[in-house]
């Protein structure tokens, strides 16, 4: 019998998790996977040992806070692979926990497939050189990935981005107007927080700010798409009593495609958001001494995942200081105001659907820890 162990830490990973684990079940039924996931991956056939709500943390100082848990999860990981003797990890995403927990793996001899690579090629480029001798096989989602790898003497294979087979059809225009009681023929502001609390805490409110000030001025209609690893209660609690803002669960994709314009929270995110081709403000806010760490190490122009694929600033991103509602208004205002540019920006993002790859991923992705195993 073929055993995997997987460990994904974030809800973007127990999404594109789930799409391997299906495939490995259906490719293999009688194969044993058990590791790190979320509500999908679970529903997909894995045994959890941990949830991913148990590791999702983020930036350097949470994470220094978060240490004991961390630790504690790490030893019983590898109390389960002394154990279980997986054929193959999985790593997926979530670096600082994951290439951390390769190097102990490494030592018991198991095979290590990583997918959704840690973005060495934005913050410390030298760690590529690093990370050859302890991963067995990079599965990469973003086409430039592959060459970075492979010129650094690491078996590494571009197998297309799994959002690309998890964006479902969103609904029309009419239909979801319908659905949720709004106005068809007033504009529609998207709001995507992000899916973990201290973003919540620190980028909402000021998304909130900005909503009020475009529902105000424009007539648009705020609504936000609320993450399914997110309470509904908590995120109600942001809400202002008689505030146009309206909270909508399992309805990101259909948020994404009916916007006239959307103010999303720096991630995976963006690339979905570009992929319906709509206009969107990029925020990203951290602790300040995250941040200060952050401009030490990170060698990109860009921040926003949509822009870094695109390799351009096809839309605004603002940071820090920057995301305060005046601000966030005012960049979202442009596109409001100016059709050229909303039809310009629009038609730009279209080179993210020539970039990533062909539907099909989490196939790729079993079919190579198959062969591994």
């Amino acid at each position: 019998m073929t055993r995997i162990l997987v460990i994904a830490g974030e809800a973007s990973g127990d999404l594109h998790g789930a799409g391997v684990v299906r495939e490995l079940k259906r490719r293999e039924p009688s194969v044993e996977i058990f590791g790190v996931g979320g509500d999908r991956m679970i529903a997909a056939g894995m045994d959890a040992i941990f949830h991913v709500r148990e590791l999702a943390v983020m930036g350097f100082f949470e994470v220094v806070k978060h240490l004991p848990v961390l630790r504690a999860v790490e030893r019983t990981l590898m109390a389960v692979v002394r154990g279980k003797k997986p054929d193959v990890v999985l790593l997926i995403d979530y670096p600082g926990f994951n290439l951390r927990f390769a190097r102990k793996v490494r030592g018991t001899g198991t095979k290590i497939a990583y997918y959704i690579s840690p973005q060495v090629w934005a913050w410390n480029p030298g760690r590529v050189r690093k990370m050859k001798g302890l991963i067995d096989r990079m599965l990469v989602i973003l086409p430039f990935e592959e060459r970075i790898y492979t010129e650094a003497g690491i078996d590494a294979a571009f197998v297309g981005h799994p959002l690309l087979e998890e964006l479902t059809e969103p609904q029309e225009r009419g239909a979801f107007c319908k659905r949720y009681d709004l106005d068809r023929d007033r504009p529609i502001l998207g709001i995507l927080p992000g899916s973990r609390k201290q973003e919540i805490e620190r980028i909402f409110p000021a998304m909130l700010g900005a909503a009020r000030v475009l529902a105000s001025r424009h007539g648009i209609q705020p609504v936000v798409g609320v993450s399914s690893l997110l309470e509904f209660e908590f995120m109600k609690g942001f809400i202002r009593q008689g505030s146009p803002v309206r909270l909508l669960q399992n309805a990101t994709y259909d948020i994404m495609k009916n916007s006239g314009v959307a103010l999303v929270t720096s991630g995976t995110a963006t690339l979905e958001t570009g992929w319906f081709g709509t206009p969107m403000v990029v925020v990203y806010k951290t602790s300040w001494p995250t941040y200060l760490i952050g401009r030490m190490l990170v060698r990109l122009k860009n921040i926003g995942l949509v822009n870094i694929v695109a390799g351009a600033r096809v839309v605004p991103e603002l940071i820090q200081g920057g995301v305060n509602p005046a601000r966030i208004a005012a960049e979202a205002e442009k596109f409001i105001l100016d059709p050229g540019l909303h039809r310009k920006t629009a038609s730009d993002l279209g080179i993210i659907r020539e970039l990533l790859g062909t539907p099909g991923a989490s196939g790729r992705v079993a079919a190579a820890l198959l062969g591994m195993a």
